[in-house]
């Protein structure tokens, strides 16, 4: 809980401890109006504030206003405890709403705690970081393993593997040498790059990816938030409506009929009518439901960073998801092993320690799949054939390990794999020994998302990846995908998310889920960015408006059944209150209401609406 938090928490127990006192003490008249004078300020003051800037600034009509006017109502008519707690109960509404909201943005801004770019420049023989917009084009930096490559360039010395499948979607790591062209956003896995840098920062493909959020979010669809829209009307109208109540029938009665205009007891009818029409069910109930959702839905792990994209979520019928990282795992893992001539395991046994002295990502897949300790002992002679694969001595029989052409240079005939992923031959002492496919294993849980989301209504899936053809169509048939689309820049999966767009009618939504730099655009662009959070990059996190923080699949589905539950909750409470507030103010413009019935109306409907809004926190069933 912040400081200002805290404040207003103080002040809502000031005020219940002196109401509680006030009620035993047997004061009336001016002293009682003096007496409860001090917690109606202690409470209310910040909100006559605002409503005093908006009457100054030419916003009159908000719900400001209308719980000023509607309280000192209350305490002109004398019902100084009504008034006091109409303006507690709101204060206490608002402070739950902020911290909600304080809560989320918290656990969204730990969730993109990490290191800022730099890029590091060498001087006098040491590296000193500095900040990436302060390179000059020409410039050499130097980037080591597990850093990122801060601005586009051409590489002068050093060799890696470069990941970059958060500006690609490509699972598979990419090697790079001298004089190889280099982009900015890519992670160096291994090997200390000196590269010369061919752009600015500001012109580096990171940087048009953020140029491209930005665009988008300017074009991005936004709801508005319900208490504003109906304020704009229902204010001026209560307000009219109880000048008129105030002023009209007397002068009819003194003007038309002859008769004494009975000021007071019109002008009490018009009080009435205001501390019925003050909103407090709506303005803190309707908030609460959109916070109850989205504490409910960051207890089952999916984190939602406002009130609005819970309405836009609950519209959704159209989810479109990246490929790497989202459906899949995003790594490669040992899948197969066909054409073998030996055991598994032995075969196994044999790549692995041929591959045990390398850092490439087909290598660890290769060991983990090993799963036993690796005794470097037994291997020698190892030659790391660049592009091809690597031959070595394992208990002295020779072993090679690569792709086609490793198998090709070396004269041994080969078996080949029509299945699609990463190809890894073996031979042992000459001859063929099998191969290997090690391929982006799709995640656990994605098949049985797509299907949940059918189930709960969605009318179409679709992907879009960066990836091959054939991979895309091969994910995209074991997920029973509706449409894919493959190869694609994030400039073209922009055009498609645009496109697709065009064919929501009405109030459909489309969402998108994604987890790389290169999503970054799409999510903003989408009417619901979606993003991956555990593993997502702090770009793709800036841009969603929905982060879930496990990267399962399902949890897509349990958030669009939450947002349903929350705004079926938002709209049962809208409907009860304007519903029993219409009833109530048509009883006190015929004097049939008392002060009792402004009050429930008032105070009673809230307490009702609070807790029928409190069910959007209850999300294990979902």
């Amino acid at each position: 809980m912040n400081r200002k938090q805290k404040k207003v928490l103080i002040r809502i127990l000031s005020t219940v401890i002196l109401l509680i006192v006030f009620n035993f003490l047997p004061a009336e008249g001016v002293l009682s109006f003096c007496l409860y004078l001090v917690p109606y300020g202690i409470i209310s003051y910040d909100i006559l504030l605002k409503a005093g800037k908006g009457i100054r600034n030419g916003q009159v009509f908000d719900e400001n206003f209308l719980m000023a006017v509607a309280t000192v109502g209350a305490i002109c008519l004398g019902d100084y405890r009504e008034g006091v707690a109409v303006m507690l109960f709101y204060q206490i509404g608002e402070l739950f709403q902020s911290y909600a909201v304080g809560r989320s943005r918290k656990s969204i801004s730990e969730l993109m705690d990490i290191r800022p770019d730099y890029a590091n420049v060498e001087e006098d023989g040491e590296l000193k970081r500095v900040d990436p917009d302060e390179v000059p084009i020409g410039t050499v930096i130097v980037v080591q393993p597990g850093e990122k490559i801060p601005i586009d360039g051409i590489i002068e010395e050093g060799e890696a593997l470069l990941n970059t499948s958060a500006l690609t979607g490509e699972s598979l790591p990419r090697e790079a040498h001298p004089q190889d062209e280099v982009i900015s956003g890519c992670i160096n896995m291994s090997g200390v790059l000196k590269i010369r840098t061919t752009k600015e920062f500001g012109e580096s493909t990171v940087s048009k990816i953020l140029d491209l959020v930005e665009n988008s979010s300017s074009r991005k669809s936004r709801s508005e938030n319900f208490i504003s829209r109906f304020a704009r009307y229902y204010t001026p109208a209560v307000c009219y409506g109880a000048l008129a109540l105030a002023v009209l029938p007397p002068l009819v009665r003194m003007t038309a009929l002859g008769l004494a205009p009975q000021w007071g007891s019109w002008i009490y009818r018009a009080l009435t009518f205001l501390v019925i029409s003050c909103p407090c069910a709506l303005v803190i109930s309707i908030p609460l439901s959109f916070f109850a959702g989205i504490g409910g839905a960051g207890n089952a792990g999916v984190l939602v960073k406002g009130s609005n994209y819970l309405e836009t979520l609950a519209q959704t019928k159209y989810v479109v998801f990246d490929k790497t990282g989202t459906l899949t795992r995003g790594v490669f893992e040992v899948v197969g092993v066909h054409h073998n001539a030996m055991e598994e395991e032995r075969l196994l046994e044999y790549a692995a320690l041929a591959e045990s002295y390398s850092s490439h990502p087909i290598s660890r897949s290769l060991k983990k799949a090993y799963g036993k300790q690796i005794d470097q002992e037994r291997v020698t002679g190892v030659k790391e054939i660049s592009g091809n694969g690597v031959t070595a001595l394992v208990d002295q029989i020779p072993v090679a390990v690569g792709n086609a052409k490793l198998m090709r240079q070396l004269g041994i005939v080969f078996v080949p794999c029509s299945q699609v992923g990463t190809i890894v031959h073996v031979a042992v002492n000459g001859a063929y020994a099998g191969h290997i496919l090690i391929a982006d294993v799709v995640k656990e849980h994605s098949a049985q998302a797509i299907s949940e989301l059918r189930k709960a209504g969605i009318s179409k899936t679709v992907m879009l990846t960066g990836d091959a053809d054939r991979v895309a169509l091969k994910v995209a048939e074991e997920l029973s995908v509706d449409e894919v689309y493959s190869e694609l820049l994030p400039a073209d999966k922009v055009a498609k998310v645009e496109e697709l767009l065009s064919r929501c009618r009405g109030r459909e939504k489309l969402a998108f889920v994604g987890d790389g730099i290169n999503d970054a655009p799409v999510l903003s662009r989408a009417d619901i960015g979606i993003a991956m959070g555990a593993l997502g990059s702090d770009a793709a996190i800036e841009a969603a408006d929905v982060v879930l923080m496990d990267d399962d699949p399902q949890k897509i589905v349990k958030a669009i059944r939450i947002a349903r539950k929350c705004l079926r909750i938002v709209y049962e409470n809208i409907y009860f209150a304007i519903g029993v507030k219409i009833l109530c103010l048509l009883l006190g413009a015929l004097g049939i209401a008392n002060m009792w019935l402004a009050i429930f109306a008032d105070v009673g409907v809230m307490v009702i609406a609070a807790l029928n809004a409190i069910r959007a926190l209850f999300v294990k069933n979902l």
